[in-house]
């Protein structure tokens, strides 16, 4: 029996344990129903063992899910308590401030001119960045890898994070130039409701359904031509004719490369770039002053 299990499938594991729903847990964990009951699939193939009895009446655990629901909670707990361990330590140096981010803020010089006012004011703070993948939306704030990010805009789990908004921009289409929509100067939405699209790994959430633009295609669910995770996996897919995708203005000479262009939308709202904290460290001088320094370097003081 293989037993790297990933603590992310003991969580999907004890979270339908906990709702015997596959819609309610997916709901809890910020997933798709179908990608919740894919993944715990995949955790019974590898153990060899059905953990759930799907029937039509509704989900119940067997033998076997019974038997392991309680050693799986305890290795949860004993990851939080981990976690937060991990936090003290790093509170306790608090010289370093970790900035996570998924995509670099670019747009004009940004992040240099915030390290700027944020290293004259503390010049021996040590300021580590940190590339997180587009699984996780938080940049690392999520799983405490990050005392700050460089985040889009919904996060999943809002309530547990502060941020200041670093500049909302404008969604554009990215589409292969050989695409017939590629020959007009700005494209209307409508236009784009029947073309695949390129999405988010579903642990992004709710930011997934934002490039998605979910909330502008009238309850109409969006065709999916394939799953991106980096700017690189992106521009290949593009360049593949495997679907469009919309991207923020600042992030589209990212893609706009040889056999990609970007246009302009009508009707799509903007989206947001912001730099955000946990709640829980909004008081940490470090944190604040990085936020103060990002707001005066983005104009927003």
């Amino acid at each position: 029996m293989a037993m790297d299990v990933h603590v992310r499938d003991l969580r999907y594991f004890v979270t339908v344990a906990e709702e015997l729903h596959f819609t309610r847990a997916a709901e809890r964990l910020y997933v798709s129903q179908p990608a919740l009951s894919k993944q715990v699939r995949a955790l019974e193939r590898q153990l060899g063992v059905e953990l759930f009895r799907r029937e039509p009446q509704g989900v119940t655990l067997t033998e076997a899910g019974t038997a392991l629901l309680p050693h799986a909670r305890r290795v949860l707990d004993a990851w939080s308590e981990g976690t937060v361990a991990l936090q003290a330590a790093r509170a306790a140096a608090r010289g370093t401030l970790v900035v996570g981010m998924s995509t670099s803020p670019g747009r004009g010089g940004l992040l240099p001119a915030i390290r700027s006012r944020f290293s004259a004011a503390h010049p021996e703070t040590v300021l580590r960045l940190r590339q997180v993948s587009w699984d996780d939306p938080t940049a690392g704030l999520a799983d405490g890898e990050a005392d700050v990010a460089f985040v889009w805009l919904p996060l999943p789990d809002a309530g547990r994070y502060g941020w200041t908004v670093v500049v909302e921009e404008p969604r554009l289409v990215a589409l292969p130039e050989v695409h017939p929509l590629a020959a007009r100067a700005e494209v209307d939405f409508t236009d784009l409701s029947e073309e695949p699209f390129l999405a988010l790994p579903p642990s992004a959430g709710p930011l997934r359904d934002h490039w998605l633009a979910l909330e502008e295609r009238g309850g109409r669910p969006p065709r999916i031509g394939a799953e991106i995770a980096s700017t690189e996996e992106t521009y290949e897919a593009l360049v593949a004719g495997l679907g469009v995708c919309l991207v923020a203005a600042g992030n589209a000479p990212l893609v706009s490369l040889g056999s990609v262009v970007t246009r302009p939308v009508r009707g799509l709202s903007a989206s947001r770039y912001a730099l955000a904290w946990r709640r829980e460290d909004a008081g940490r001088p470090l944190v604040r002053a990085y936020a103060e320094a990002c707001r005066r370097a983005a104009g927003r003081a």
